[in-house]
């Protein structure tokens, strides 16, 4: 698997890290989806579901090395 950066551009190593924990996971998702002016998706990740993203963005980050991008458009 190639090593990708999601998290601020952090390696992969340091972003699974970041997404195993809850409340990091949480926090960097808002401040992610605000620092690239999505910012619906940062309102919908804060109200719909700290626990569901948190789940998805964890099997994501195993599986495809990547964060879920919620409204990626």
């Amino acid at each position: 698997m190639a090593l990708k950066k999601d998290y601020f551009g952090l390696s992969y190593l340091v972003s699974l890290i970041l997404a195993i924990i809850p409340i990091t996971a949480w926090i960097c998702g808002i401040i992610t989806r605000i620092s690239e002016g999505r910012i619906v998706a940062a309102i919908l990740r804060i109200f719909l579901g700290f626990w569901l993203v948190w789940v998805i963005d964890l099997v994501l980050m195993i599986l495809n090395g990547s964060i879920w991008r919620l409204l990626n458009c």
